[in-house]
């Protein structure tokens, strides 16, 4: 395969005061002189005015001759190239890409909509002059792609209580997705030259069919994972206030007293409402 060729043309401002000497004095000395031959002068310098090229700070132009790749000119200036060169434009510079919300499928078959921010720039003008049609368009849809595979190697969410106990998941794995999404997406494009800069997931949700489905269930999850450390908090609590009672010797308690205490203490701090405190004003028994 070619590779790119750096080359340095002619100096630009040489050859734009050649071009003014010839074109100018050969039109004064016609003028001046009334001879006709001039004119071949002035036929010279417009056959060099098409060669004239300015190449801005990452800016680059791919040259040709009839078809040959003759090389590339990175260096930003003013330059003057042969004329029969066919030169093209290719920017240098960083460019953002967001792409599309896709609808796409997760490890264990949800539907999800997913998007990528991307960040990337051409590296070598050869390959995406060449190597490919049209490399912005090959940038969008080896993107979408890579997204697409991406998707499909990792759960959207980690449900261990089906048995999906997963390390590295789309929503809360954010640096390892983002690294395995870029080297996704810059395998894919450097066959058109182009380097990436950054890759990350824009947008991450689930697909609207399934979306409140998967609210209700993540809210569940919640609702018991509270429920865990409320329980587990109350029991502590409970513990600690016969071990309390026991050490201080306020009270006696027989082991059925005892049940009815941690019982009563039990519905109190699990409870969704405030407890509504009844006086006894008996004995314990009654």
């Amino acid at each position: 395969m070619k590779e790119e060729k750096i080359i340095v043309p002619a100096n630009g401002y040489l050859m734009l005061f050649v071009f003014l000497i010839l074109f100018f004095g050969s039109i004064a000395a016609m003028i001046i002189m009334k001879n006709p031959i001039f004119i071949i002068s002035i036929v010279m310098a417009l056959f060099i005015a098409p060669g004239f090229i300015m190449v801005q700070p990452n800016g680059s132009r791919v040259l040709l001759l009839f078809g040959k790749y003759i090389g590339t000119v990175k260096k930003n200036g003013f330059y003057w190239v042969n004329p029969f060169y066919t030169k093209k434009k290719i920017s240098l510079r960083a460019r953002n890409f967001d792409s599309e919300r896709l609808k796409v499928n997760d490890k264990l078959g949800n539907p999800v909509m997913i998007s990528t921010i991307l960040v990337w720039r051409v590296q070598n003008t050869y390959k995406a002059a060449f190597d490919v049609d049209i490399y912005e368009n090959f940038v969008r849809v080896q993107t979408d792609a890579a997204v697409r595979k991406l998707a499909s190697m990792y759960p959207y969410d980690n449900f261990a209580d089906e048995g999906h106990d997963e390390d590295i998941t789309l929503r809360s794995s954010v640096n390892e997705v983002s690294n395995a999404l870029e080297k996704e997406i810059d395998e894919r494009l450097s066959i058109a030259g182009i380097e990436v800069l950054e890759a990350r997931i824009g947008y991450l949700a689930y697909a609207q069919e399934i979306a409140n489905a998967m609210l209700k269930r993540q809210q569940a999850t919640a609702i018991v994972a509270a429920r865990h450390k409320i329980v587990e908090g109350a029991v502590s609590m409970v513990e600690m206030a016969l071990e309390e009672l026991g050490k201080k010797q306020i009270v006696d308690l027989d082991e059925e007293r005892k049940a009815a205490m941690v019982s009563n203490l039990m519905v109190i701090l699990c409870g969704d409402k405030d407890a509504s405190p009844v006086l006894n004003t008996g004995t314990l028994n009654h």
